[in-house]
């Protein structure tokens, strides 16, 4: 706690490192009192019958400043306590440290993603929500791999995240064949984030279908993640019962569209995600996936490290200083212009 002479002196990010020094300060009043008694106790050296012949003289200036050398002793008294109590100027602040998450996102880009259940489509609708979802993490570093039938890295880990996001615009659905193969896109995302040196590594899976086609199998897969202690999220796009997606294209790149049932293989992705320490979601519409993008924002916070420091500068040489000043000047009046013959 303060002292009422630490509030006296209060001045921001000021303290007094031998505090107890301050209750000395009261001494200043009492040696101002006993100098008040004493001066008007003092005899005259001089006695006369009466001073009617000096009623006009007034007191020259050397006697109405005659207190002025005990006054800069006080001073110097007071600024001495002070310097003896050791103030000091205290700055400090804390040393934030942020590490990031390494996040690969792996996004289904197979014909069935231009399904019409989300407006204007779940493939648009989730380049959407990604981008949103990177601009919500500036600390981390993220990728993407998009997988059809084949898997390609669109863009590799890279803290670079404009850059990111013109990739993922250009992203279009059935630029990797036919089919749907789950495992390899999940496999891809692993390479990418295996012998990475992070703490916190990541996959978020996005597929509307059932892996149908690829040399790796989603499981396999999902036991790579596990084995590099990487998390896999996993969101499985697509409204429930039947959906307007392309089921046919004509030679001139025209997609026929009909009412298909939506078929996602939740039971495999629940199981990798499950296994890995992540989580899995059903998106049904815009809003549900964009509500899942920001679950796992939650749910993958950044590290943060802080450290908090605390500078003290002695300043107390100023008051020593000025004491020393006034002490002299005392001195020097003392023994000139107020000096007195005894």
């Amino acid at each position: 706690m303060k002292t009422m002479f630490e509030n006296f002196f209060e001045i921001d990010n000021l303290v007094f490192a031998n505090k107890e020094f301050l209750w000395l300060l009261l001494i200043v009043p009492l040696l101002g009192i006993y100098y008040y008694f004493k001066r008007n106790s003092i005899k005259p050296s001089l006695l006369y019958s009466n001073f009617l012949f000096l009623s006009n003289v007034n007191p020259s200036f050397k006697v109405q400043t005659k207190f002025l050398p005990y006054a800069l002793r006080l001073m110097v008294i007071t600024l001495l306590i002070i310097a003896l109590a050791r103030p000091q100027l205290v700055s400090g602040g804390k040393d934030v440290q942020t590490e990031g998450i390494d996040i690969m996102i792996s996004l289904d880009v197979s014909l069935s993603m231009l399904a019409k259940d989300f407006k204007p489509n779940r493939l648009e609708v989730a380049k959407s929500v990604i981008q949103e979802f990177v601009d919500n993490r500036p600390n981390d570093r993220i990728g993407i791999v998009i997988f059809g039938g084949e898997a390609f890295t669109q863009c590799p880990l890279t803290t670079d995240h404009k850059v990111l996001k013109t990739l993922i615009q250009q992203i279009k659905a059935g630029s990797l064949g036919q089919g749907t193969a789950i495992g390899l896109g999940l496999a891809n995302a692993v390479a990418r984030l295996k012998d990475i040196p992070s703490k916190s590594k990541v996959i978020i899976l996005v597929s509307d279908g059932v892996n149908n086609t690829g040399e790796i199998d989603p499981i396999t897969a999902g036991e790579l993640a596990k084995t590099y202690n990487i998390k896999v999220y996993s969101i499985g796009i697509g409204s429930r019962g039947k959906a307007l997606q392309p089921v046919a294209m004509y030679p001139n790149g025209e997609l026929q569209y009909d009412y298909v049932d939506v078929e996602i293989d939740e039971a495999l992705m629940k199981k990798i995600s499950d296994e890995t320490g992540g989580k899995y979601f059903r998106a049904t519409d815009n809003k549900s996936l964009m509500n899942i993008y920001k679950e796992i924002d939650r749910l993958e916070k950044n590290i943060i490290y802080e450290k908090n420091y605390t500078n003290r500068k002695d300043v107390y040489y100023p008051f020593a200083f000025l004491a020393l000043i006034l002490l002299l000047l005392e001195f020097i009046l003392q023994k000139t212009y107020y000096r007195t013959i005894t």
